[in-house]
């Protein structure tokens, strides 16, 4: 297996494309899929910013609020947990079928599961029925997007110059974070226009029902992608895998599995809590209004994305291994602060999650890392059987571990971050040198 994939790569093909510059078409592929990401990313995360009022639709309004909040998280997590297998199936077809199917087939899986969570009855109306069907529909949006995510990365990164594969990989992670400020901003624009009431009685359902036409959009603008050139010479040179590639990765690439895992963490770390979980704790843990929480998480998650882009270019001139090192010791010190000053300035929200947002765009490189650790024959495998566990495992407990923490420790936020970023850092010295892709 590892000859095959030593002669994808060294072709009169692949070397011109090595050395070309980033062209229209490079750039209108960047485009499409980072925008089609961001609509499919919005409707995975919407979930987390209506928590709270989730929490009280779906659940026994008996239960003490804090059991009312972990359930609600434990539900959010379930996607991620359901993340692996939708991705292993989504990559083994990746693998042996092309990119651009299985990019598009998770579309279809995303958007159906979000516009039925729109439609759903509550627990005043069918009982514990309502937070078990909530809880399948977050598993199908697991699936989905467990295919969705490691699709696009391999997808941009067989696309441009393999001097630019950071560039693409962190402008299209910055698609999806911008995902994630879509959905802040819409719930930011739900809390304005609706009163408490409204969005309690029927505003919630809107976002998700938003959903169910961002998908559609993604579908219709996957339309104008092409199929990579690296799968289309590992076709034309009958270079694919011989046997199921999940089974090559385990055997082969145990130690790129193992640091795309821990890089992986680090990257849940910082988008599970500093972005996703924050506006619950702004208002839950430092009296902050649902709106103002709302803004600043805005503002941060636009932070993100710009830094997701710097990251990435970043890694192209200086190597992930330093953008890691130097971004993880950066986002460490950045969220520490966040969460300890505003307690005491609360007039310094804005600055310090936009710091901690920006250093969040850490996470840019890690994707550099990821699809470099695996030859071309199996990258969509190993990439979304090292990501997607990952982030089943310590993406998907983080909320639940933050908030049982959280009764004993006031920051925890910040400690589980400065530790992971730690453990990130340490791995970034461990990540294997860019080869031709």
């Amino acid at each position: 297996m590892s000859t095959t994939s030593s002669t994808v790569g060294t072709g009169g093909a692949s070397l011109e494309r090595a050395a070309r510059p980033l062209t229209g078409q490079d750039y209108k592929t960047l485009s499409l899929a980072a925008l089609g990401g961001a609509l499919e990313f919005y409707d995975f995360i919407i979930f987390v910013f209506f928590a709270t009022v989730i929490g009280q639709l779906f659940f026994p309004p008996s239960i003490p609020d804090w059991l009312r909040q972990l359930q609600t998280f434990g539900i959010f997590a379930a996607g991620y947990l359901a993340r692996p297998l939708g991705g292993i199936i989504m990559a083994h077809f990746g693998d042996l079928l092309g990119r651009k199917k299985m990019f598009t087939l998770s579309i279809l899986l995303m958007s159906v599961p979000t516009l039925l969570m729109g439609l759903l009855p509550t627990y005043h109306a069918i009982g514990l029925l309502a937070p078990v069907a909530l809880l399948l529909l977050r598993v199908l949006q697991g699936a989905a997007v467990g295919g969705e995510v490691p699709g696009a990365w391999v997808f941009v990164s067989e696309h441009v110059p393999n001097r630019h594969v950071g560039y693409a990989c962190g402008t299209l992670t910055a698609g999806l974070t911008a995902g994630i400020l879509l959905g802040s901003l819409v719930a930011t624009g739900i809390n304005t226009i609706f009163t408490p009431e409204q969005l309690t009685d029927w505003g919630w359902r809107v976002p998700f029902l938003l959903g169910g036409v961002f998908g559609i959009a993604s579908m219709y603008l996957r339309r104008w992608l092409h199929e990579t050139p690296v799968f289309a010479e590992l076709q034309r040179k009958k270079a694919l895998a011989a046997e199921m590639p999940l089974k090559a990765v385990v055997r082969d690439h145990r130690g790129a599995v193992a640091v795309s895992m821990l890089l992986t963490w680090m990257l849940s770390a910082g988008i599970v809590v500093v972005i996703l979980m924050t506006p619950t704790f702004l208002q839950k843990l430092y009296g902050f209004d649902a709106r103002t929480a709302l803004v600043a998480n805005s503002v941060a998650t636009l932070c993100l994305s710009i830094g997701c882009v710097v990251a990435g270019a970043l890694a192209d001139r200086i190597g992930a291994r330093r953008t890691l090192f130097f971004g993880g010791l950066f986002l460490a010190v950045s969220s520490y602060l966040f969460y300890t000053v505003i307690h005491q300035r609360p007039d310094l929200l804005l600055p310090l999650y936009a710091l901690a947002g920006f250093a969040v765009g850490t996470i840019g490189a890690v994707p550099f890392v990821l699809v470099n650790a695996f030859p071309a024959h199996v990258r969509f495998s190993g990439l979304s059987f090292s990501y997607n566990l990952s982030y089943a495992i310590f993406g998907g407990l983080t909320p639940m571990a933050v908030t049982l923490m959280l009764k004993n420790d006031p920051l925890a936020p910040a400690h589980y971050v400065v530790a992971l970023c730690a453990l990130g850092m340490v791995t970034a010295l461990f990540a294997r040198k860019p080869a031709r892709l």
